[in-house]
């Protein structure tokens, strides 16, 4: 089996590149940058420090082609559009005709067994050219799309002055994703929440193949293996919570509506009396008014470093998901790694299982964060039963599983179409 695979960036660390190299099913690796020995020993250049890290062990052997030159000379030259979206569009279509130039020149490459994976916004252009030499298109949809837009803009029409800013999606923008469904042989999605969202936005149920996002749990320093990392433990446990010891609360991700945040200080308000803090971790999109209308017992830190980030999880008891749309929201796992049991919404990956590791609470619905966390701050015994499931459930989001995915996918492709 022959995978072309090409992302712009180093999205989920490479990880279906990796599992396919891996298991001998790579053909190339197409990306916008690839840090090339030299470059990494070289360090770092001013404005461009991420690039040095566009790099994988794993892909160490496998066939790689970045298009090094060309993003740095766009990068120099060009002006940045103000509307985020629209950037996103035109760095899609560059990376897309630049693929197709690279299959052109390798046209052993487009076998008719040939499977061509890439995430939304630069699939097009070469998803094409596939399908035109008899290959099988894959596209990622990351997030749930048009329907997204329009729950976010919902939103800020129910909080008025609450957004910092209100980026408009071009319909263009919208219009490719769409272009880009109905030239795939399959959608990629990453939860149940985002497939509803495509199906209502036209895309056929059979066409869609859901695949949770891989997670790997860092080594902690000072010990010799990842599963030395895994089963450590980080806090000590509580019997009752107090004010000198409330129930410590981590929300780590955008502050925005789009992730809930007004519910969270909603509920925060409804519990301004109980033993509970909540530290807000990220960078924060909503307005000065409205990050001064929460409660004492909330503190917004602002974006932090990556050393800083442990020390919260480290310090927490319970991390809050209060999400009203995630394509996965990999933050799920990653406190969970850390022992941290996890309150999210239906709307985001299926990483939760109610009651064992976590709790699963309606979106959009402050009561119901609130009851949850009630719940908890009176029952720290429960809190200590999830933390130690919450460390086994991440081995569930392994390399090996979503290798195992992306060979029900080749199934699906060739023996069930």
């Amino acid at each position: 089996m022959n995978w072309i695979c090409a992302q712009i960036g180093a999205r989920e660390h490479y990880a279906i590149p990796r599992v396919l190299n891996r298991d001998g099913k790579l053909g190339v690796l197409y990306t916008d940058f690839w840090a090339s020995k030299l470059w990494r020993m070289a360090g770092r250049i001013p404005g461009k420090s991420a690039l040095a890290t566009r790099y994988h062990g794993d892909l160490a052997d496998a066939l790689v082609k970045g298009f090094n030159l060309d993003v740095l000379k766009n990068s120099l030259g060009r002006k940045k559009s103000s509307n985020p979206y629209e950037e996103f569009l035109r760095i899609g279509e560059e990376f897309g005709r630049r693929v197709v130039q690279a299959l052109d020149a390798r046209p052993s490459m487009l076998d008719g067994g040939s499977i061509f994976f890439s995430y939304d916004t630069g699939f097009l252009e070469p998803a094409r050219r596939v399908k035109a030499r008899g290959g099988k298109t894959i596209v990622c949809q990351m997030d749930p799309a048009r329907y997204e837009v329009e729950l976010v803009k919902e939103e800020e029409t129910r909080w008025p002055g609450w957004a910092r800013h209100s980026a408009e999606v071009p319909e263009s923008y919208i219009e490719r994703r769409e272009e880009e469904w109905a030239v795939a042989d399959l959608v990629m999605v990453n939860s149940e929440w985002t497939m509803q969202a495509l199906k209502r936005q036209g895309v056929p149920a059979d066409k869609i193949v859901i695949v949770p996002l891989a997670y790997e749990v860092p080594p902690v320093e000072g010990r010799g293996t990842k599963d030395e990392g895994f089963i450590s433990s980080f806090r000590s446990q509580v019997s009752f919570f107090s004010p000198k010891r409330p129930l410590r609360v981590l929300f780590l991700g955008q502050v925005i509506l789009r992730k809930g945040i007004q519910y969270l200080i909603e509920a925060a308000m409804l519990l301004r009396n109980e033993a509970i803090h909540f530290d807000i971790v990220g960078s924060i999109g909503i307005s000065d008014e409205a990050v001064a209308s929460a409660p004492s017992n909330m503190t917004f830190h602002g974006l932090v470093s990556r050393d800083r980030t442990d020390e919260f999880y480290r310090s927490s008891d319970l991390f809050v998901l209060p999400t009203l749309s995630d394509g996965f929201a990999l933050t799920q796992l990653e406190a969970m790694a850390h022992g941290l049991p996890v309150i999210a919404t239906p709307n985001c990956g299926e990483v939760v299982s109610d009651g064992v590791d976590g709790l699963i609470v309606p979106a959009s619905d402050a009561n119901a964060l609130a009851e949850a966390f009630q719940l908890l701050i009176q029952d720290p015994g429960r809190l200590g039963a999830m933390s130690v499931a919450a460390k086994i459930k991440v081995a569930e989001f392994s390399l090996a599983g979503l290798g195992k995915h992306l060979e029900g996918i080749e199934r699906k492709l060739f023996l069930e179409q």
